[in-house]
């Protein structure tokens, strides 16, 4: 049972300080997971990329800090908080957030992804800070290297696992959104962030290769993208959309994704999967990978 109204905030600024003290770097967060404070910046007519050079405080994962003080200053300012943000990819922890996902859009064994990944790059995943989502998913807590900018990410290095990096923010245990509450998995509380394995490190870091120009000498959209369709046509029962959502992402990420949708498509309704649903899933697909700016207030 969520607590009262009353109490919710004055929990959500104790949990925040406790989070601050240990070196990691807060903010207040709304029920909606979003940034409780608004932008100073609201109304103005030209379009501002402030990120809290002006003195103010509604900036977002970059009010984030460590300071007790102004800690308890951006919740006084946010008297309706809910819970609190935790910026990754700053000093001294540089927080890794590996946001494993139980959403069916995105794929329902994150956990399972996670582990294949690991035994085909051969690394381990070292016991960590884990926190349980209200939707059934957890946020493993790892730590990187100061000479490595992990970027975020949604989906890109296996469907349903997405990762908050620099620029990006994950909602701290103990705070309440509409949905429940997020805590702690047990016997993780007295653990510290675990240094990020360096093979995952690696893939969490390498460039993403741009999308593919279409050029007269290049293979046909069909032909870049017969790996994808072979890749949705081996689905089984309970995986379909996962498969086609994934394969999706990476044809559009690659340049070719409005080509190749009809065809998806049609694979898809091959494996069972009714089709307007598998238009839906590739629509979202779409909006997600060229809809994604990578670096500010993306939040777990």
């Amino acid at each position: 049972m969520a607590p009262t109204d009353r109490q919710t905030p004055t929990l959500a600024l104790a949990h925040a300080l406790a989070a601050a003290g240990r070196g990691l770097p807060v903010f207040p967060l709304s029920a909606t997971k979003l940034p409780a404070l608004r932008s100073p910046h609201r109304g103005e007519r030209t379009a501002t990329h402030c990120r809290g050079e002006c003195g103010l405080p509604g900036h977002g994962v970059h009010d984030a800090t460590t300071d007790p003080a102004a800690v308890r200053a951006l919740f006084a300012a946010a008297p309706r908080a809910a819970g609190y943000g935790i910026a990754c990819g700053r000093a001294p922890h540089r927080l890794i957030g590996i946001d494993l996902d139980v959403d069916p859009a995105y794929g329902s064994d994150a956990a399972g992804s996670l582990r294949q990944l690991a035994l085909q790059h051969l690394f381990t995943i070292p016991p960590t800070v884990t926190v349980l989502t209200p939707s059934g998913g957890r946020h493993l807590w790892l730590t990187g290297p100061a000479d490595a900018t992990v970027p975020n990410s949604a989906g890109r290095l296996a469907p349903g696992i997405d990762i908050r990096g620099y620029g990006g923010y994950l909602v701290g245990p103990g705070s309440v959104t509409a949905h429940g509450r997020y805590r702690l998995a047990p016997g993780t509380a007295h653990l510290a962030p675990a240094p990020c394995p360096r093979a995952l490190l690696r893939l969490l870091t390498q460039p993403r290769r741009p999308p593919t120009a279409t050029r007269s000498t290049g293979p046909a959209p069909d032909r870049r993208g017969e790996g994808l369709i072979q890749f949705v046509l081996a689905a089984h029962e309970g995986q379909r959309n996962t498969r086609l959502f994934w394969a999706a992402c990476r044809a559009y990420e690659h340049g070719f994704g409005n080509a190749l949708a009809d065809t998806l498509t049609a694979a898809a309704v091959r494996t069972g999967l009714p089709e307007h649903e598998a238009r839906a899933t590739i629509a979202s697909a779409a909006r997600l990978t060229t809809g994604r700016n990578g670096e500010t207030n993306d939040a777990a």
